[in-house]
């Protein structure tokens, strides 16, 4: 269609422009009439920068699946398009959203090539000054970014130091006490051999000890009330065959599992009275090594779970994209997590197991669980320290959810529009950057082409995470959120 000067002079845009401009506008531009459809799709190259002179324009978003409508206007002059054609920034610029027209509209069209060498010999200073603004705060966001990111990693090692620390500890500790015990038992069993006892006594002594030994790998648990009664007994019928100390050795025997049976069998099989002391505090020993035993291997699994914990959460030695099991990465977020976690912080686990392992970025995926699980507990415990934090997953109109609920104060409806922006935070000065929130939506919502919202009412606060099943191209993954200040106006 004919391009008039005067006609794109009335639209804001181009109203400061002189006649020069405005042919050199129309000479390399043009005017389309679109039918009502598509004139752009989201992520096709930016070629051209579109301003509205009538009609209706409908701009929409990609979340997911589903084209997410965002503005709607008839006002002339409201542009889009390849609005940063003239940031030199060295990437290939793409179309951050989707247009579409209700109604038969009329574009001014102007290729990117044009607006770029328009932009630099008409407004050098306004390019500067744009430049500036979008890589200054790209490059800023990013440096914030992996601050967040820094502090995030040194606050998970804080608390896997600290988890860690405990189970090494006790290992320590049982070892030594596991030193000492085998000592005496050793010394007791060579003060037995050298005594006058028979050597059928010897011979039941010995297999008593590996019954007893086996016996207490297989102790039945006992609440506090059932133990102490035991320990009573056990205590009561040592006294009764004069076996010294027996306060001291019934905790032991009541923990291995032994009971009066069992001492009645110690009993028969020694015979002698004389060796029923020496046979008792033997199985002391036994039973002691054996529970130290057992101690130290708690404690190194324990050990193990968290460095195996840990290596699934920083994905190492795992190709960045693979598929994945949702479940896996949400229990070891989880380990990571509970030192920070603590335990005021009741955790509750509704896993749908049946959902189907997905196509994803596991690492990053692990970075939006802490992000949530963090504001989640910090939510709780703000609010008086104690709470339960719930982790759902389901499968939901052919997504995975991963849902977050907690009992924290929830989110006010005034801000909740707000949480998702870079830098809003409600955490005190020193606590928070307002990032967790924001890269979590770059990850779901770019990286995984999935959506990721919030539903909050007092003490009833959901993140909830909703990802594909179905595998997409991740060489066609954007790096970043695009800046709001590109969104047509």
């Amino acid at each position: 269609m004919p391009c008039s000067a005067a006609e794109i002079s009335s639209l804001f845009l181009f109203e400061k422009l002189n006649s020069e401009q405005l042919g050199r506008l129309c000479s390399e531009g043009r005017v389309e009439l679109f039918d009502p459809g598509p004139v752009f799709a989201e992520g096709d190259p930016a070629t051209c920068f579109y301003v509205m002179i009538e009609g209706t324009v409908v701009v929409s978003r990609r979340v997911g699946g589903d084209d997410i409508e965002v503005s709607r206007t008839s006002q002339p002059g409201v542009y889009a398009g390849a609005l940063r054609a003239y940031v030199e920034d060295g990437k290939p610029q793409r179309y951050i959203n989707s247009v579409r027209v209700s109604e038969p509209t009329r574009f001014f069209v102007l290729p990117a090539e044009s607006f770029a060498t328009f932009m630099h010999e008409w407004f050098p200073m306004a390019v500067h000054l744009l430049e500036g603004l979008f890589l200054g705060a790209q490059t800023f966001q990013r440096a914030v970014g992996q601050r967040e990111r820094l502090l995030a990693l040194g606050s998970l090692s804080a608390g896997l130091t600290h988890e860690l620390n405990n189970p090494a500890t006790a290992a320590v500790r049982a070892t030594s006490s596991l030193r000492d015990r085998a000592a005496h038992m050793r010394n007791k069993l060579s003060a037995i051999a050298s005594g006058p006892y028979q050597g059928d006594a010897l011979k039941a002594l010995l297999d008593l000890q590996e019954r007893t030994a086996e016996r207490v790998s297989k102790a039945p648990p006992l609440s506090p009330l059932e133990a102490s009664d035991r320990e009573d007994e056990l205590a009561d019928w040592l006294d009764d065959h004069g076996v010294q100390n027996g306060w001291k050795i019934a905790p032991t025997f009541v923990q291995g599992g032994l009971d009066i049976d069992w001492l009645e069998q110690i009993a028969t099989a020694v015979e002698e009275q004389e060796i029923l002391q020496s046979a008792i505090e033997c199985l002391n020993y036994t039973v002691e090594t054996e529970l130290l035993m057992s101690e130290i291997e708690d404690s190194t699994t324990r050990i193990s779970q968290l460095v195996d914990a840990a290596k699934q959460y920083s994905q190492l030695d795992r190709a960045p994209y693979q598929v994945a099991d949702v479940h896996e990465l949400l229990d070891s977020t989880l380990l990571m997590l509970s030192g920070k976690i603590g335990p005021q912080v009741k955790v509750v686990k509704e896993y749908d197991r049946s959902v189907p392992r997905i196509p994803a970025y596991p690492a990053e995926l692990n970075q939006v669980w802490t992000n949530l699980i963090d504001n989640a507990v910090f939510a709780i415990k703000s609010a008086g320290g104690e709470g339960t934090l719930t982790v759902r997953t389901a499968v939901v109109h052919d997504r995975l959810l991963v849902e977050f609920r907690d009992t924290g104060p929830g989110v006010p409806a005034e801000i909740r529009g707000r949480i998702f922006d870079p830098f809003f935070t409600t955490k005190p000065v020193g606590e928070g950057t307002g990032l967790g929130l924001d890269i979590s939506w770059r990850i779901v919502v770019n990286k995984h082409h999935g959506d990721l919202k919030v539903e909050s009412v007092p003490g009833d606060t959901r993140f909830q995470v909703l990802l594909p099943l179905t595998a997409t191209d991740p060489e066609t993954e954007p790096d970043t959120v695009p800046d709001p200040a590109q969104e047509p106006s």
